[in-house]
């Protein structure tokens, strides 16, 4: 590792996208901040990015000034997308031709919360592992379905840095921090934030309505996740309860205890949820998504919908569309 008074400034550029979430571009710079003013150096720099150089709405409603433009991007160590809500934005066709260039010159990108599908529509993750928010996750996995994208907190592949929104921010700079400086100081800097743990790249993102399991039965958790990891082709309660070495009946009683629910319920609302995101998110056709969460009957996809939240899946897409 470097001596500190020998290293040179580390510049990190943010893109923002309209309606970004403010909360993951605060978090990201003040562990920045932070790192600076605990090890008594200026190593990182960072500048807000838009592609025309003038103000963009966050998510909140507050307006941030952007100190460049897409096309004076000044030099960066990573250049990071910060995207929320929406995958479009005015002047994406913008921002993405930047990303390609910066592609292939060779600068290291990033993206956060839902970034990662910018850097995907500019052909910058092909290749690469990557994350994005839960809830623009099924929607990403349709449209690349050859880039790897984990459910992890966030994941950094070679020179492409992804992290999922809120919180992860924090630990994917404390990670970049850890790797210049050493784990000392992104502990202290952890401390700062009373982030009590920082988490690595292997754990995973809380996904939805999904239950807090931590202190239960490591055998229940096993059993959602694998319940979440398999919702186009639906294990059986039998696979299910042979993976965790139990009985179904001892599943159930699991599931009854800690979840109120049966297995076959919980697993029913965490295809329909999925449903759900789909068409909101995309437009691929209902019999597809029907398809792709595991029914194999249009209408009894249908039934089930109506069932859970109120209304058709055709209710549900014209609302969204």
């Amino acid at each position: 590792m470097i001596a500190e008074d020998q290293k040179p400034t580390r510049h990190f550029s943010f893109i923002l996208a309209d309606l970004f979430p403010m909360f993951c571009l605060a978090a990201a710079i003040d562990v920045l901040r932070s790192a600076n003013r605990l090890s008594d150096t200026d190593y990182y720099a960072w500048s807000t990015v838009s592609h025309d150089g003038e103000p963009v709405m966050a998510s909140n409603r507050l307006a941030i000034q952007a100190a460049h433009g897409v096309s004076d991007i000044p030099p960066s160590d990573i250049v990071f997308v910060v995207a929320g809500l929406t995958t479009e934005f005015p002047g994406k066709a913008k921002v993405i031709n930047a990303l390609r260039m910066l592609g292939r010159r060779g600068i290291a990108l990033g993206g956060i919360s839902i970034g990662a599908h910018t850097l995907a529509e500019a052909g910058q993750l092909e290749g690469h592992r990557c994350t994005i928010h839960w809830e623009n996750r099924a929607s990403f996995r349709e449209a690349f379905p050859h880039i790897e994208c984990t459910g992890n907190v966030y994941e950094i592949d070679r020179k492409r840095y992804t992290s999922a929104g809120g919180t992860t921010s924090v630990d994917l700079m404390l990670e970049i921090v850890r790797s210049d400086f050493g784990s000392e100081l992104a502990n202290k800097v952890a401390n700062q934030f009373q982030h009590d743990r920082i988490r690595s790249h292997h754990d995973r993102q809380r996904v939805g309505q999904e239950p807090d399991l931590s202190g239960k039965s490591e055998k229940l958790r096993k059993v959602t996740e694998l319940m979440a990891e398999n919702l186009e082709t639906p294990l059986s309660a039998g696979e299910l309860a042979r993976s965790v070495n139990l009985s179904v009946r001892q599943v159930e009683r699991l599931f009854l205890r800690h979840l109120n629910s049966t297995p076959g319920r919980y697993y029913m609302t965490l295809r329909l949820e999925r449903a759900r995101q789909l068409l909101r998110q995309t437009n691929i056709p209902i019999l597809e998504v029907a398809l792709s969460t595991g029914f194999t009957s249009h209408s009894y996809f249908a039934q089930s919908y109506r069932l859970q939240f109120g209304r058709s899946p055709s209710d549900e897409r014209r609302s969204s569309y």
